[in-house]
């Protein structure tokens, strides 16, 4: 009976399998990394404003705490955007004229609110409280990073739900006594885990519960 195919075929079916195995992962690695990357989740992206705010220069060099200008941190949902009012407390009196708080003192005479851009945004079919989390320990620096060290704000983390679950599933890792919560400076101590797990138990963290999709999905 005559040989249909070379015997060479059976080495090039080989090596088309293994060439395929191979593109497929070189294929998922790509897509990985793309999910991954600043081009997909904006981290480490400054984002435009329509002012350019430096929590460095009021942060780190003035000593302004998060919640004179965050006002619902700790009762909301929503960390809060600060009003005009808020920036005009101190721009009344000081750099009245500087040509980079013009959108500034315009909104404060229309009344039309600066129209800042998120940069810490989650997707709508996301719940996310923001009170809960400061209620429960997790300090600012965790999700946003060290903001008093941002000339310009950018988005620290991707905010993507792997992230998000390595909280939730050890949340021991993260969280702090609650009077540091607001601490810029704060550094986890050696023996976080151990205590973390105190924080855990005392603050009444339902570890069991926090992977859940209705946490987060609702």
């Amino acid at each position: 009976m005559a040989q249909i195919f070379h015997r060479s075929a059976n080495q090039i079916a080989k090596g088309s399998i293994i060439l395929g195995v191979l593109a497929v992962g070189v294929l998922t690695y790509v897509v990985a990394g793309v999910q991954l990357s600043s081009y997909i989740t904006d981290a480490g992206v400054v984002q435009e404003q329509p002012v350019p705010f430096s929590h460095e220069h009021h942060v780190r060099g003035l000593g302004i705490d998060c919640r004179y200008c965050h006002t619902s941190a700790e009762k909301s949902s929503f960390a809060g955007v600060p009003p005009t009012k808020t920036c005009m407390t101190c721009h009344s009196q000081v750099w009245t004229n500087a040509e980079l708080l013009a959108p500034v003192r315009s909104s404060w005479a229309s009344g039309k609110p600066i129209e800042w851009v998120r940069v810490n945004n989650l997707p709508n079919f996301v719940y996310f409280n923001h009170s809960i989390h400061v209620a429960k320990g997790v300090g600012c620096t965790t999700c946003h990073g060290q903001v008093d060290r941002m000339p310009l704000t950018w988005r620290h983390a991707t905010l993507q739900m792997k992230w998000c679950l390595e909280c939730h599933r050890d949340p021991a890792a993260f969280v702090r006594p609650r009077d540091e919560v607001f601490n810029m400076d704060w550094t986890p101590p050696a023996d976080q885990h151990a205590q973390g797990e105190k924080l855990v138990a005392e603050y009444g963290i339902r570890t069991r519960q926090l992977t859940n999709c209705s946490v987060c999905h609702r």
